[in-house]
């Protein structure tokens, strides 16, 4: 007797739809799993006898064989239980058997039979409508997270005993439904604000422009001079993300297994802040299986790099590519996965060992080949990808007893949301959001420039020796500094403010 239920597996972003068959014979008994199960899968064996038995139902006592297709592709992880489960209590009921076909079946089993979360469900549900399988059945914190796919009919079950009765007909399970518009206006409340930074008004001004258009940024100060205080006020003026934009962090979240207590959508942009000792494949991802790095993590968001200089050089080279191209893409024997990564990349440094290169204060006690050997950890081709560098000065003593405060978070991100409303509006014929994600023939049409701010832009790019990547960035922040303004066409004071925030590493 022969049965087939439907499961999904997750190559890099992607669900990959995975036919679970089981074969009933005559013969010694036995149960097999073939089709390039990982040890996960293998394990399942045991886990659905002592389930389905746990349960009250029966395990037929014969040769159970199960194959996995395509057999020629990998599969991994305890999401196959449920389908294997129902498989083998349909090889006995054909009626069952028809059933199941149309759903797609994903959960891992306890040995009493309770469906435990799993990782991965967002991009899989997505694969199964995309395949025609619009019904699901999932574990009950997986829930929400899959009712977000449009076209989806949800259910989630807590246990393989409801699972079954809802095939039968015994008692059907509750569908799961989720409010998108509803979701999407959840507010984040943060316990930091902008407010409580105290001067630093020009830093505060590139930190806006970086955020506003999406372009890296890298602080360069002092200890004590405020650089990590900035960062982690980047998530509060940080723009409302988009229903497109929240679906894709929430993927990536999903398949590397972040996302748990029946969460749906991941509305707020990540902020992710990993220590320097970080290896090359937790930053960018990676392993026998390939999951998604730091890199991926902060995708649509922020990786913030505290004490750039300390990370391991190989670690922080990896970002040059990704940077570029948005995207990480890892080959392993097993098969090769892409993750997204368009991120705001924002460094902080010292401008030498001591950190007081500089300081009018406090006298530096590095030698100029240590203050040069300090600096030259991070490299030209990465400095090159970086798109303002700012100078972050020690906080003077008048500016931290001011009473008053400064300007709030919510103010910033008032301004920081209209120009990415401008910004979305102007590339939304373009599939992109923000003026970082220009490309060259984008860039040429819409960051076009009067003779007075050619010229500028030819003086600074012949005395400053600025590469044809640095020109092409200068022009987006240019185009980010007019946006903010509200103005349609870049001026001169614009190409000036851009050409500003590139002269800090020409100097180192």
């Amino acid at each position: 007797m022969f049965a087939k239920a439907n499961a999904c597996n997750v190559l890099g972003m992607d669900g990959v739809m995975v036919e679970v068959e089981a074969d009933l014979s005559n013969g010694m008994p036995g149960f097999d799993i073939v089709g390039l199960p990982d040890s996960a899968i293998k394990e399942s064996r045991e886990r659905v006898k002592n389930a389905i038995k746990n349960t009250g139902l029966k395990v037929p006592i014969k040769k159970l064989t199960i194959n996995l297709a395509p057999a020629s592709l990998k599969k991994e992880g305890a999401a196959f239980d449920l389908p294997i489960a129902m498989a083998v209590l349909a090889t006995e009921n054909s009626e069952l058997g028809r059933k199941i076909g149309e759903y797609l079946l994903l959960g891992e089993l306890a040995l009493d039979g309770k469906l435990r979360p799993v990782s991965g469900v967002l991009p899989m549900v997505i694969a199964a409508v995309k395949a025609g399988i619009t019904k699901v059945i999932i574990p009950m914190e997986n829930g929400a997270e899959a009712a977000v796919v449009e076209g989806a009919e949800v259910y989630p079950a807590e246990h393989l005993l409801h699972v079954f009765q809802h095939f039968i007909g015994e008692k059907e399970l509750e569908r799961c439904q989720v409010d998108i518009l509803d979701i999407m206006k959840t507010d984040e409340l943060y316990d930091v604000d902008f407010s409580e930074v105290k001067g630093q008004f020009d830093v505060r001004r590139a930190v806006e422009i970086a955020v506003s258009g999406g372009h890296n940024v890298l602080m360069i100060g002092t200890p004590g001079s405020g650089k990590s205080m900035i960062a982690k006020r980047i998530p509060t003026i940080l723009p409302d993300m988009t229903y497109d934009e929240a679906l894709e962090v929430t993927k990536v979240h999903s398949v590397a297994g972040y996302i748990r207590g029946n969460t749906s959508l991941l509305t707020t942009r990540p902020f992710r802040s990993p220590h320097h000792t970080i290896s090359t494949t937790g930053l960018a991802g990676g392993g026998s299986y390939p999951r998604p790095g730091e890199l991926s993590l902060a995708h649509n968001g922020v990786l913030f790099l505290d004490e750039l200089p300390e990370f391991n050089p190989s670690a922080i080279e990896v970002l040059r590519q990704p940077l570029e191209d948005g995207e990480v893409t890892i080959s392993r024997v097993s098969g090769t996965a892409k993750y997204p990564c368009n991120i705001l990349l924002v460094g902080s440094m010292n401008p030498c060992k001591c950190g007081y290169y500089g300081d009018n204060e406090r006298q530096c006690n590095c030698t100029p080949p240590a203050v040069v050997k300090y600096r030259s950890r991070i490299s030209g081709p990465l400095l090159d990808r970086i798109d303002i560098h700012i100078n972050v000065p020690p906080v003077k003593f008048c500016d931290l007893r001011k009473g008053e405060k400064g300007e709030s978070s919510a103010e910033i991100k008032q301004r920081v949301n209209n120009a990415r409303q401008i910004q979305l509006d102007r590339y939304k014929d373009d599939k992109i959001y923000s003026n970082s994600q220009l490309t060259p023939k984008l860039t040429r049409k819409y960051c076009k420039i009067d003779d007075e701010s050619e010229m500028l832009l030819k003086m600074a790019f012949d005395k400053l020796g600025f590469s044809a990547r640095t020109h092409d960035r200068l022009l987006k922040v240019a185009r980010t500094v007019a946006d903010l303004a509200g103005r349609e066409n870049i001026e001169k004071s614009d190409i000036a403010e851009a050409i500003q925030y590139r002269s800090f590493d020409r100097r180192l």
